[in-house]
């Protein structure tokens, strides 16, 4: 990729001054990488361009842009952070640094399966980098989908080592920062490599599928327009085709019966307002008998990575099975772009408190967890143990939305319980929890909560932590919290003994 390309990509987007800089940056990479190539013989400066090109495409901010030009320079060539900082200013410079601790934290990976960096130090740096600023994971996974776009070129080994760390690693992260359509594309090129047999037997399963369906849905789409035109309702109707990788997962939960996947065809509805939404959900419900079990609503509980949408599944008079999602613009660009969606050219300055997570009260509930990991990082820093397993929950496994009896949202690990949810609100209310009401009903400590919870927590002022509370949390955050006070507890039970033991033996002399 050419620079003049690139250049000519940003134009619309970017100042006068950003392109002036991005140009240096181009001119800079070119010289620092010159005599460098990949290993499909084209000039390595390629791939720093196709970086830069892809985040231009995702709306980032020309920071984060010119961060991709040059994220390798530091790695792999003779150019120092310092030159960077002096040049393009400490704001690029940070995001590179960041860049490059991920890479080097990624070098020291053993066990894929755990998600977890062979040390403690560099499993540090990766936290720290993601948890000071999330746009580090984001060109990161510009970096990796055009590594995955040229994996051909890669040694058989390698090409396995690489798809597996996509799949495990960088398309959880993409889907946690709710980045659909790079999460798909994540998964579509690593699923290729680490099973082509089983990733071509999909792929014509789902041609073969298209083939039979494809015409039908084109006459409910006309049906659906023409009602909407009548109600005065303006709207875009598009079909969606579920990704190979979403639908082999799907297919063994079903015992690869495909009939029984309702999804792999959808139509999508975008309209302007979030009220138009659910005055299409109520004609498409007019007009074909829906399932009432498959109506979901991810506009009022967003998925826990902030997707909105409104799902429904009808059955047609011809006894067709189609699924719609209803959404407005702005609800289908983050639902594709996620967390980029919200990175916007001139509103740089304004966004620096949401792109940089320090409280987690400043951000919205779904980027909760990027604060959590600097809590873990300076756990780490500090040698406190933190084990597989409770990082796997943290940072990898599904998530729920609970809410506090004021509505305020909360962000928890799937399997969270009521003291996970005590903790995080404070530490206070936490180490006071006396019982729980949740929906409105007494709440057991070990019982679960789930997506859409309201959790009310009864504190008392003598109510203390007790040992057995270990077993009755399942973050890190929570159990750091539960930890901290009962060492405290421990030390005042200690000097309250030593004090009964003293004025005992006083009393005694005195008696004597």
């Amino acid at each position: 990729m050419k620079k003049v390309i690139v250049l000519e990509h940003a134009a619309p987007f970017y100042e006068e001054d950003q392109i002036l800089e991005l140009d240096h940056a181009i001119d800079f990479a070119t010289a620092a990488h010159a005599g460098q190539k990949r290993k499909s013989g084209e000039p390595y400066i390629i791939h720093p361009l196709s970086v830069a090109n892809t985040l231009i495409e995702w709306g980032m901010d020309i920071d984060s842009v010119l961060a991709g030009v040059l994220h390798d320079t530091v790695e792999d060539t003779e150019a120092t952070l310092e030159q960077i900082e002096s040049l393009f200013g400490r704001d690029v410079a940070f995001l590179v640094d960041g860049v490059t601790k991920v890479s080097q934290a990624r070098a020291g990976m053993q066990d894929l399966s755990n998600y977890l960096p062979q040390t403690k130090d560099n499993l540090s740096k990766l936290l720290i980098a993601v948890g000071q600023d999330v746009r580090v994971i984001i060109i990161k996974l510009a970096d990796r989908l055009h590594n995955l776009s040229t994996l051909q070129h890669m040694p058989k080994d390698k090409q396995v080592k690489i798809a597996r760390e996509s799949l495990e690693v960088f398309g959880p992260m993409a889907d946690r920062l709710g980045m659909g359509r790079v999460r798909m594309q994540i998964e579509e090129f690593a699923f290729s490599f680490l099973d082509p047999p089983e990733f071509k037997r999909v792929q014509n399963l789902i041609k073969k599928r298209l083939g039979k369906s494809t015409r039908k849905l084109g006459v409910v789409r006309a049906e659906v327009e023409s009602e909407l035109k009548k109600h005065d309702i303006k709207a875009e109707v598009n079909g969606r085709v579920k990704g190979v990788y979403s639908l082999y997962r799907k297919l063994k939960k079903v015992d690869g019966n495909i009939d029984d996947i309702y999804d792999l065809m959808a139509l999508r509805i975008v309209v302007e307002r979030k009220e138009d939404c659910y005055l299409v959900l109520g004609i498409l419900h007019t007009m074909y008998q829906p399932m009432i079990s498959r109506i979901k609503d991810y506009i009022a509980i967003p998925k826990p990575n902030g997707y909105q949408s409104l799902h429904t599944t009808v059955i047609t008079p011809t006894k067709q099975i189609v699924e719609f999602q209803i959404r407005t613009y702005e609800m289908h660009d983050y639902a594709e772009r996620g967390l980029a969606a919200s990175f916007h050219y001139h509103d740089q300055k304004a966004s620096k408190d949401y792109i940089k997570g320090r409280k987690s009260s400043t951000l919205p509930a779904q980027l909760q967890w990027i604060s959590q990991l600097q809590e873990i990082a300076a756990k780490l820093g500090n040698n406190e143990e933190i084990s597989k397993d409770q990082l796997n929950v943290d940072l990898f496994g599904n998530r729920i939305f609970v809410y506090s009896p004021k509505g305020d949202i909360y962000n928890l690990p799937e399997g969270a319980l009521p003291l996970d949810f005590a903790y995080l609100v404070h530490s206070d209310i936490g180490n006071h929890a006396y019982s729980f009401r949740v929906n409105g009903s007494i709440h057991a400590f070990d019982k679960q909560l789930q997506n859409g919870d309201v959790v009310e927590v009864v504190t008392r002022k003598l109510s203390l932590p007790k040992q057995a509370w270990q077993d009755l949390v399942t973050t890190t955050h929570a159990r750091n919290k539960l930890r901290m006070q009962l060492r405290q507890l421990g030390v005042i039970a200690s000097l309250t003994g030593a004090a009964n033991i003293i004025r005992r033996k006083s009393s005694h002399k005195k008696a004597r």
